[in-house]
């Protein structure tokens, strides 16, 4: 058993104290490395999937403009529309008798050249009517616009309006007698009713 001085014992003690030092100390569960460490890997993790949903969000917005600035443009189409139209049947309604008014033109000429020529005999001043007549009645035909019979024909309440029931059998019960005022229809659309006596047997 070998002795040693109490100087050598020192320096030992002085030289594993001094290696304690310089090693590092024990990791401690409780300091927060480890949970950092981790909250570095996830957010790793996480930041593609942030960039991703940004790029998606990016193109909902692209898209959101493109169809708000589509829905104006069409917004304003229809509106441009609408005015057109709305001008188009305005001059429909201003200009829509403009060929009736064209077709009266030669009626009235006929009328201005009858009163220049009213010395002439009563039986050219008649054959003069009846031909402004007829051109009137053209005019009106051209417009389809027709006369609705009524003489002898039986009353219809649609088209005839009855101002007197007289008695007769000069037509069958309930048949026109007699037209006061003609009637005229365009098309199927009436435009004013015929005035008429209505006949009634007698009793």
């Amino acid at each position: 058993m070998s002795k040693s001085d109490g100087q050598t014992d020192v320096h030992v003690e002085e030289q594993q104290k001094e290696n304690r030092e310089h090693e590092l100390p024990e990791g401690d569960p409780g300091d927060g490395f480890q949970e950092k460490q981790q909250s570095a890997n996830v957010a790793a993790e996480t930041a593609p999937a942030e960039a991703a949903s940004e790029a998606e969000l990016r193109k909902l917005r692209s898209e959101r403009d493109n169809l708000l600035d589509r829905l104006a443009r069409l917004q304003a189409e229809f509106d441009n529309s609408r005015k057109r139209a709305a001008k188009e049947n305005a001059d429909y309604r201003d200009y829509a008798v403009a060929d009736a008014a064209r077709g009266l033109l030669p009626v009235l000429d006929s009328f201005e050249l009858a009163l220049k020529n009213a010395e002439v005999k009563p039986e050219d001043l008649r054959k003069g009517m009846e031909l402004i007549r007829k051109q009137l009645e053209d005019a009106l035909q051209k417009m389809n616009v027709q006369r609705v019979p009524a003489q002898g024909k039986p009353f219809d309440p649609r088209v005839h309006e009855a101002i007197e029931m007289v008695e007769s059998n000069e037509v069958p019960d309930h048949h026109v007698l007699e037209e006061l005022q003609p009637g005229y229809k365009i098309k199927e659309r009436l435009l004013r009713p015929a005035m008429v006596r209505v006949a009634t047997s007698k009793k």
